[in-house]
C-alpha cells in the first residue's frame, strides 16, 4: 500500500522546486526555481528548518518568468537575504523542495568531484571499470595517401553515452581544465595517479586528467598539417553496452575509423557535414597545447617542449584554411556545428 501511495503521488506531481543540490554559502546569491506544468499562482515562499520543523524565513521575492519548455509557469525564488547556517527545505504552498545546506564549506571538494565523471569517460584504460577498451584505434579515412592505414590514437575520452572521440569536444575540455587550474590551483587535490587509479602521485588530479587528454591530442596531430578530428562515427549508435564489450564493426576488425581533417564536407555514409575549413580544429589544438605546455612543464618538461612546438605549428596551420571543421556523421544528419 505504501508503494502504491508513493507511486500515485509521484505520477500526480505537476510542480517542482529545484535547488542547488550542493547547497549555498551564507553570503552567496541563493535562488531556487519553481516549475509547474499547470497554472499556478505563487506569491510567497518560506524556508523550514529540518531539525526543528519551524519556519525560519518568509519571502515574497519572486520573479515570474511564465511558460518555458514543458512548464506553463516558472518562478525564481530568491532567498539571498537569509544568511543563517543549517539544513532547510523550501515550501511554496503545497510544493516542497529537497533539503539543502547553507554552510561555508558546501563547495569544498566540488572541483575534484567533477573529475569523477571525466575520469570514468576514459578510453583505453578505464580506471572506473578497471578494464581496457578500444585498444585497436584506428585506421585513417579521408586521407588519400594514407587511407586505411593504421594510426595509434588510443586513449582520450568517450564523448557521451556512445564511444566516439572528438577533438572538437576533447580539446575544449582540456583547455577548460587547464584554465580552471591556472585560475584557482589551490582547490584541486592529489588523490589519484596518472592512470586515474586511487593513490597520490605528486601531481594535482586535474593536471593528470588534462595530461591524459593531451597525450591523445598529441597522437591526433602527428605532424604539421597532419590533423585528425574524430575517431569512429554514428554507426556506433546501435546499443548500450560497456566499453570493453563494444563490438561495432567498421570493416577492419577491431579498428575504428580516424577522420583526417580535410577542411571540406565529410561523411562516409548518406549524410555529410558542412565543413568549410580546418581552422576551428587547428586552433583548438593550438590553444590546448599552448596552455598545457605552460602548466605541465614542471612535471613533464620534454613533453611540454614538444607540444609547445606543436602549438605554434597548429596556429600557423589554422591560418592557411580558415573555416569550421565539423564532426562527421554517417547514418544520421547530426554533427557538432562549430559555427555558432
Amino acid at each position: 500500500m505504501l508503494l502504491t501511495a508513493f507511486s500515485s503521488t509521484s505520477f500526480a506531481q505537476k510542480s517542482w522546486i529545484r535547488i542547488n543540490r550542493m547547497g549555498y554559502s551564507p553570503e552567496s546569491v541563493k535562488v531556487a526555481v519553481l516549475g509547474s506544468k499547470e497554472e499556478l499562482s505563487t506569491k510567497s515562499f518560506e524556508l523550514v528548518d529540518i531539525l526543528t520543523g519551524k519556519t525560519v524565513f518568509h519571502s515574497r521575492n519572486i520573479q515570474i518568468y511564465g511558460a518555458y519548455a514543458c512548464f506553463r509557469e516558472i518562478f525564481r525564488l530568491n532567498f539571498s537575504d537569509f544568511k543563517e547556517k543549517g539544513t532547510f527545505f523550501i515550501r511554496a504552498g503545497r510544493i516542497f523542495s529537497p533539503r539543502f545546506k547553507i554552510q561555508n564549506d558546501v563547495y569544498q571538494g566540488g572541483a575534484d568531484f567533477l573529475l569523477k565523471y571525466i575520469r570514468q569517460q576514459r578510453c583505453g584504460y578505464n580506471p572506473f571499470l578497471k578494464d581496457s577498451c578500444h585498444t585497436h584505434d584506428g585506421f585513417i579515412v579521408d586521407q588519400p595517401k594514407l587511407d586505411s592505414t593504421h594510426i595509434d590514437v588510443t586513449g582520450g575520452w568517450h564523448d557521451a553515452s556512445d564511444y566516439l572521440k572528438y577533438v572538437t569536444t576533447s580539446a575544449n575540455a582540456i583547455y577548460q581544465m587547464l584554465f580552471a587550474y591556472q585560475e584557482n590551483s589551490t582547490v584541486f587535490s592529489d588523490e589519484y595517479d596518472k592512470n586515474g587509479d586511487p593513490g597520490a602521485n605528486g601531481i594535482p588530479d586535474i593536471l593528470d586528467e588534462a595530461k591524459w587528454g593531451l597525450d591523445w591530442l598529441d597522437k591526433m596531430n602527428p605532424g604539421y598539417g597532419n590533423m585528425y578530428n574524430q575517431v569512429a562515427d554514428d554507426r556506433d549508435h546501435t546499443k548500450f553496452t560497456l566499453p570493453a564489450l563494444d563490438t561495432v564493426s567498421y570493416g577492419k576488425g577491431r579498428e575504428r575509423p580516424v577522420y583526417f581533417a580535410t577542411g571540406k564536407p565529410q561523411g562516409l555514409g548518406k549524410y555529410k557535414n558542412r565543413t568549410t575549413g580546418v581552422s576551428s580544429t587547428a586552433a583548438k589544438f593550438a590553444s590546448a597545447f599552448a596552455l598545457g605546455s605552460q602548466l605541465l612543464k614542471e612535471y613533464y618538461p620534454e613533453f611540454c617542449t614538444k607540444i609547445a612546438g606543436k602549438a605554434s605549428e597548429a596556429f600557423k596551420y589554422a591560418k592557411t584554411d580558415l573555416g569550421v571543421c565539423q564532426t562527421a556523421s554517417n547514418r544520421a544528419p547530426y554533427f557538432y556545428e562549430e559555427d555558432n
